[in-house]
């Protein structure tokens, strides 16, 4: 039978219409049975005419308004409002030649009983049609799965995907007690409670988050009763992140950790994202990165009169312009983009661009953020972190800049890595600016893990499990905190918008969470067990490698307990320690000139006298002297970026 699916559409189209050409007929039949209990005494004859009349109408008709130009195989209830029409049409059109010929025993009872008869006719002709194509059509290798979420979007991955081949879906869950037992785009309405006796039953591959419009929490105790079903699960984006809130197979996505944070994002005080950025001159360093690139793209959408992107990496500024271009475009506002490729080290450079297009405000997100190569390259993160923070906020305050915020990390907290040593100093430098007296505010936004940054656990861990395993654990109780690009980027430019001059502003970024029950969720939402719980072959190891150079255990947003709160109920402001500019000005220029001479010993003692908190983890040694040639592997000539610090 599957031949037929092979039929060109036109042979599907007359097919359709010989055997409407055949029934609408045999209803009229059935409603004059019904309406004289009987076929006998010439009663066929009398409406003999009507008979041949019935196609010749109805056809037409349903030709007009496009009945045989759907295709079966995704018909839905539209088709209901098309068939009543068409039939409703036919039958006043029949109504009205029986009077007009007079034809025998004129019964209005028989019209209306044609109406019921050929309406269930057309309906269920179509829709049993469909069911049996859907059934022909199912690919015997696609992935069986269970959609969760019985609503619009729903019966959208339905069609989306009995088109597409790839997926056949089974059952529709949905924890609303009016919606069980259902029948919805052809299929049964389960509870979510049944999920463990209709997985094994109908042989279900994946579940599919299909709600789209449920906050974060309901979705992640959605998350929690799925974990233990051991079946892959993939959800949908947010109904904002959808293309006129239209869903496809390729919306469909992996679960991420945003997901099982469960954490629902304050929206944005308008006022507060807009106040350093609309109608003014803009400065991103790092705009390439991924923090610098997201925050060009939010503030290309409130509207600034130039936007200055500067970075190092060719690559990155071509791509990061190149879509900002088409972001402005597609918004319709033009912005005067502005691609530098340099460094913030580059001091007499980032005072022309500042000077030239009277820049107003910056944000410095430009730095070095990779624990262990910072630690195996200091010098290197010393220049860029330290000394380019130093460049371009003497740039700034020369240019009377009025608004400076470094972009800052939880690893500037009591660091125990070079890497967070030097972005406390880059704190302890906009700090100690602030107390001399200039046009411009300087602050600070401190905060944890960014999701999708490059380095970050989610996308490795997903990348371990599709190979098979072992999931790379560094430590079985490490925690960090997490939070979403987007949201990192909106509330910076909300911080800045508060700053008074030197305030060190932390991001609420909400419970810590444990690396390793995050490794054991992403594998039990893909299907699979860890080879504690399972001896399967396909079961995931988890193997502990060991803290890498520098990394902490627990990292902390707060140095004191001198904390309070803003008009943003995700954004505090932290009172901590300063450092005077005489005092920090030596101890720059002591350290320059250790960088310069490679005097690795003095390094670390000058960041430990200038980081009161700085508890290095690992050697001299073992951080920088390479084991075989005994040299310093951050040998790089450092004067071509040297400078007279004042």
């Amino acid at each position: 039978m599957k031949l037929f699916l092979s039929l060109s559409r036109l042979q599907k189209q007359v097919i359709a219409v010989i055997t409407d050409l055949i029934f609408l007929p045999l209803m009229l039949l059935v409603a004059i049975w019904l309406r004289f209990d009987s076929l006998g005494n010439g009663i066929i004859s009398q409406f003999g005419v009507l008979f041949a009349a019935v196609p010749l109408i109805a056809i037409p008709i349903f030709i007009r308004l496009g009945l045989y130009r759907a295709v079966i195989r995704f018909v839905d209830q539209k088709i209901v409002y098309v068939v009543v029409y068409g039939v409703s049409l036919t039958v006043f059109a029949l109504l009205a030649l029986a009077v007009f010929l007079q034809v025998g025993v004129l019964s209005r009872a028989v019209f209306g009983i044609f109406w019921i008869a050929a309406v269930m006719y057309m309906l269920a002709s179509r829709f049993v049609a469909r069911a049996y194509l859907i059934r022909l059509s199912i690919n015997n290798n696609a992935i069986r799965v269970a959609i969760y979420g019985a609503g619009r979007t729903g019966m959208q991955v339905a069609a989306a995907f009995r088109s597409s081949h790839e997926y056949a879906p089974m059952f529709l869950i949905d924890d609303k007690p009016e919606l069980r037992g259902a029948i919805i785009s052809g299929m049964q309405v389960f509870s979510s409670e049944n999920l463990p006796e209709l997985i094994p039953k109908y042989g279900v591959q994946e579940i599919h988050l299909v709600m789209p419009s449920i906050p974060k929490k309901t979705q992640k105790l959605i998350l929690n009763r799925l974990e233990s079903l051991r079946v892959k699960v993939r959800v949908t984006p947010p109904i904002r992140d959808l293309f006129n809130g239209e869903l496809s197979v390729k919306d469909i996505r992996e679960i991420e950790i945003e997901d099982l944070l469960g954490r629902d994002s304050v929206e944005p005080n308008v006022a507060l994202i807009s106040a350093c950025v609309k109608d003014k001159t803009v400065l991103v360093t790092g705009a390439g990165g991924s923090i610098g690139s997201e925050l060009c793209r939010q503030i290309l959408r409130q509207r600034p009169t130039r936007l200055i992107l500067l970075e190092m990496s060719e690559f990155a500024l071509y791509s990061i312009e190149k879509e900002l271009l088409a972001l402005s475009e597609s918004l319709n506002h033009e912005v005067d983009i502005k691609p530098f490729l340099g460094s913030a080290l580059d001091s007499d450079k980032c005072l022309k661009i500042l000077t030239t297009f009277s820049v107003q405000t910056v944000y410095h997100a430009a730095a070095y953020k990779h624990v262990p190569l910072v630690e195996q390259n200091p010098i290197e993160g010393i220049r860029n972190n330290v000394f380019g923070t130093l460049s371009i906020a003497q740039a700034a305050i020369k240019a009377q800049v009025a608004n400076f915020v470094l972009i800052s990390t939880d690893k500037a907290v009591r660091p125990t890595n070079v890497m967070g040593s030097t972005k406390r100093m880059a704190e302890l430098i906009l700090q100690a600016l602030s107390e001399q007296k200039s046009s411009t505010c300087f602050c600070m936004v401190r905060f944890g893990n960014v999701l999708g940054s490059s380095g970050s656990v989610v996308p490795l861990f997903r990348e371990q499990i599709k190979a098979g395993g072992p999931i790379t654990l560094t430590h079985p109780d490490i925690t960090r905190y997490f939070m979403t690009i987007p949201e990192a980027a909106q509330l910076v430019l909300q911080a800045g918008s508060m700053a008074e001059g030197g305030d060190v502003f932390v991001l609420d970024m909400g419970e810590p969470v444990k690396i390793l029950d995050l490794a054991k969720r992403m594998v039990h939402l893909s299907g699979l067990l860890l080879q504690s719980e399972s001896n399967d072959d396909k079961a995931i190891a988890i193997e502990h490698v060991g803290l890498r150079p520098g990394e902490k255990l627990f990292e902390e947003l707060l140095i004191g307990d001198n904390v309070h709160g803003t008009e943003h109920p995700l954004i505090m402001r932290a009172e901590e320690m300063k450092l005077p500019w005489p005092v920090l000005q030596q101890l720059l220029t002591k350290l320059e000139q250790a960088c310069q001479q490679f005097e690795f010993e003095e390094i670390r003692a000058l960041l430990l006298q200038a980081v009161a908190e700085y508890q290095p983890q690992c050697g001299i040694e073992d951080m920088i002297w390479s084991q075989e040639q005994k040299r310093p592997v951050s040998a790089i000539n450092l004067h071509a970026g040297s400078r007279q610090l004042h």
